[in-house]
């Protein structure tokens, strides 16, 4: 195999840290690493880097941080490091004259079963579709975003308890192992990429915004729990409580049906018990954040806050 190859790796967060990890700890020749500009955080707005960045600098790889990835400087930059092939992993979309740059082309990872879930939410909305499987792709880029041929695919199920959380870590410790896989097939030449198949009706993966954590009660609970599960632990749904905003983090579903409740009001016993009347069914809370508070269970909740 030819572990010789120059490989130019491009990511930010935390996703994309094993998939740089699996392939330093295999000998392979990752030349430069492409990520985001520090950003400032926190109280002190101190300038914070990348965990890409991080992880780079501890394995003495140099690091680039175009604030615009078509100016001649950073094309020029990018040119000298003469990159064999490019890995992306949780990166932003690149012009051509940088994907189409290397020989052997740039492959990407993304967090879904292509063509299902393109776009920038994919674990959040398989959840809140309520999918039973998703998976990981990998996939060589090209001018539309997320429709390149897909190298390779392999499937995760969704488990009726996971969370955003509890998926994004499993995907994406089998989204590196997945990066290795390609690279191997890449330089071996054992690649034969299948242009993804064009379906009428595919889920989409839009980026999430404030306005679309917040919860719709006139929709059944086993949606509202879905839009739970798949917004937790973060960015979080969220609703109007008692004239605060409140994010709701863990739910269940209850198919009791409280007569004298319009969907979006609630009931309580002051001790155990949370339940909202949705548009079908009723979800009990369980774990929840109230404005200014911090995150808690249901009954701490109830033991400091007077329903």
């Amino acid at each position: 195999m030819n572990k010789d190859l120059r490989i130019v790796f491009m990511g930010t967060p935390e996703f994309a840290v094993p998939s740089l990890e699996i392939l330093v700890e295999n000998g392979w020749s990752v030349v430069a690493v492409i990520t985001a500009p520090d950003k400032p955080q926190g109280r002190g707005q101190k300038f914070i880097p990348s965990p890409i960045k991080e992880t780079a600098l501890k394995n003495g790889i140099p690091v680039l941080q175009p604030t615009n990835l078509k100016s001649p400087e950073f094309i020029d930059e990018l040119k000298r490091y003469q990159a064999d092939i490019q890995v992306v992993v949780a990166f932003r979309m690149l012009p051509e004259v940088v994907w189409n740059m290397p020989r052997l082309g740039t492959f990407n990872l993304h967090a879904s079963l292509l063509p299902d879930y393109r776009g920038a939410a994919p674990i959040n909305w398989a959840i809140i579709n309520g999918e039973t499987e998703t998976g990981v792709t990998t996939f060589f880029l090209k001018h539309e975003i997320d429709t390149g041929s897909i190298i390779f695919q392999e499937k995760e199920p969704i488990y009726p308890e996971d969370n955003a959380g509890t998926l994004y870590q499993r995907l994406m410790t089998k989204g590196a192992s997945l990066v290795l896989k390609t690279l191997e097939a890449v330089a071996n030449q054992e690649i034969d990429p299948k242009p993804q198949e064009e379906q009428k009706i595919t889920p989409h993966a839009p980026k999430i915004y404030k306005e679309t954590c917040e919860i719709d009660w006139n929709k059944p609970a086993e949606e509202i729990h879905n839009h739970v599960r798949g917004l937790s632990p973060y960015p979080a749904a969220w609703t109007q409580f008692q004239g605060k905003m409140c994010k709701v983090f863990k739910t269940e579903v209850s198919n009791k049906i409280h007569a004298n409740l319009n969907p979006g009001e609630f009931l309580s016993d002051g001790r155990t018990n949370l339940v909202f009347q949705t548009g079908k069914g009723s979800i009990k809370i369980l774990e929840l954040q109230l404005e200014g508070k911090k995150r808690m269970g249901i009954q701490e909740f109830l033991r400091g806050n007077k329903i």
